[in-house]
C-alpha cells in the first residue's frame, strides 16, 4: 500500500487531502509512523522524530494513530488478496506477498493479475496499492518500490541478473544504512560491485550474511511464500515527553507498558520464555536486557518483576526517552508445519 496509514487518515478526513501529514509524532517527542507523499517531498520520514519533522516541514499535520482502523482497512484488503491465492504471507498491515503460480483466476499473466488487483483495491477500499511481479520474493519486492506511489514493476526471469547489477546498493532488501555504509566503503556502490566479489570475501567482511549477498545479486533466493508464518514475538514501548532519569518513574511506566503486553499476548493466545528490555536514551543510543525463564508467561506481574530485575541489572548511561519489552521464544512453535510444494508451470510475467 501507498503511505498506508496517511492515506487512510486523507481518505477518512477529506479536508486533509493535498496536505502534508505525519501519523504519529506530535511535534516533541513522538516517532513518526507513516507520512503522506506530500510530507515526503519536504524530506519527512517514518521512524523520523516529529520534532525534526516539523522543522523541514513547518506546515506539517500531526495526526494520532488508530490502528484499529488501520487493520481493519487491512482485513478488506486481504479478503480482496483471497479471492485470487491461498498462498498469502503478510508483512504487515499494508504489504503482503502472493503466490500467484496457480491462481483462483486461472489467469496466465501475474501483471495482468497484479494490476486487476489494484484496480479491486482502489474501487472496493479508496486507497491506492502498487506492485512488483517476479519469479521470487527478493526481487519483487525490491520491484515494488520502483514505480511507487500507484504504479507496478514487473522483472521476468530472464531480466532479472540485469536489474541487480544495475541497483544501487542501498536499493536491495534488507541492506540497510549501516550495511550500506561499510559497503561502499569496501568499493561496492552497486549490484554489479557486490557481484564482483567471492563468496569468501563477503563472508570474510560480512559473517554470515555474506553468503545471503552472494545469492541474491545472483537472483538467488529460493524462500517459499508462507501463507501460516508463526508470530515470533510480541511488544510494546513507550516514547516519553520527558526524559526519564529515576528508576522509579521508570518503573511506573513499564508498569502500564507490562499491562499493554498481556493484552497482546492474551489476543494473540501465546505466551513466552524470553523476556526482553528495551531502553533508549537521551543520545538515542538503544540497549537490551533479556532474561529467559523456565516456563511461559503472559502474566503482567510476572512480566514486570522480570523486567524489574533487568532494569536494576545494570547502571544506566544516560536519562531515558523510550522504553519497551517483548516477549519471545513463543509456545507456538509446535504448530503443524504447513507442506510446500514446488510447482514448475508455463507462466507469462
Amino acid at each position: 500500500m501507498d503511505a498506508f496509514y496517511a492515506s487512510v487518515e486523507q481518505m477518512d478526513c477529506p479536508e486533509l487531502q493535498g496536505k502534508a501529514i505525519a501519523v504519529g509524532g506530535d511535534g516533541r517527542r513522538g516517532v513518526i509512523a507513516a507520512a503522506s507523499y506530500e510530507a515526503r517531498k519536504f524530506g519527512v520520514r517514518s521512524a523520523m522524530s516529529g520534532t525534526y519533522a516539523k522543522k523541514i516541514c513547518p506546515d506539517l499535520i500531526f495526526v494520532y494513530p488508530r490502528f484499529a482502523r488501520y487493520k481493519e482497512i487491512s482485513s478488506q484488503i486481504r479478503k480482496i488478496f483471497f479471492d485470487y491465492t491461498d498462498l498469502v504471507e503478510p508483512l504487515s498491515l499494508d504489504e503482503a506477498y502472493l503466490d500467484v503460480t496457480q491462481n483462483k483466476k486461472n489467469h496466465p499473466s501475474a501483471s495482468m493479475l497484479a494490476s486487476e488487483i489494484r484496480e479491486r483495491i482502489f474501487k472496493e477500499v479508496g486507497l491506492r496499492a502498487s506492485a512488483g511481479i517476479s519469479s521470487n520474493k527478493f526481487v519483487a519486492k525490491i520491484a515494488s518500490d520502483v514505480n511507487k506511489p500507484n504504479g507496478q514493476k514487473t522483472i521476468p526471469p530472464e531480466e532479472i541478473l540485469t536489474f541487480l547489477e544495475n541497483l544501487e546498493i542501498h536499493k536491495f532488501y534488507g541492506i540497510g544504512k549501516v550495511t550500506t555504509e561499510k559497503m561502499n566503503k569496501l568499493g561496492i556502490f552497486t549490484g554489479k560491485d557486490l557481484k564482483s566479489k567471492s563468496l569468501e570475501y563477503l563472508v570474510h567482511h560480512f559473517k554470515n550474511s555474506g553468503q545471503h549477498y552472494y545469492k541474491i545479486v545472483r537472483g538467488i533466493h529460493n524462500s517459499a511464500v508462507k501463507p501460516h508464518r508463526l508470530q515470533k514475538s510480541v511488544a510494546a514501548e513507550h516514547t516519553f515527553h520527558e526524559n526519564l532519569t529515576s528508576e522509579i518513574y521508570m518503573l511506573e511506566r513499564l508498569q502500564k507498558i507490562a499491562e499493554e503486553l498481556e493484552k497482546r499476548l492474551v489476543k494473540s493466545k501465546v505466551a513466552g520464555k524470553t523476556v526482553t528490555l528495551k531502553i533508549k536514551y537521551s543520545d538515542f543510543t538503544t540497549q537490551t536486557r533479556s532474561k529467559t525463564l523456565s516456563y511461559f508467561i503472559k502474566d503482567k506481574a510476572i512480566l514486570l518483576e522480570t523486567v524489574k530485575d533487568l532494569l536494576y541489572q545494570d547502571t544506566l548511561k544516560e536519562s531515558v526517552r523510550l522504553l519497551g519489552i517483548s516477549v519471545t521464544n513463543l509456545n507456538n512453535q509446535t504448530q503443524k508445519n504447513i507442506e510446500i510444494i514446488d510447482v514448475q508451470l508455463a507462466f507469462e510475467f
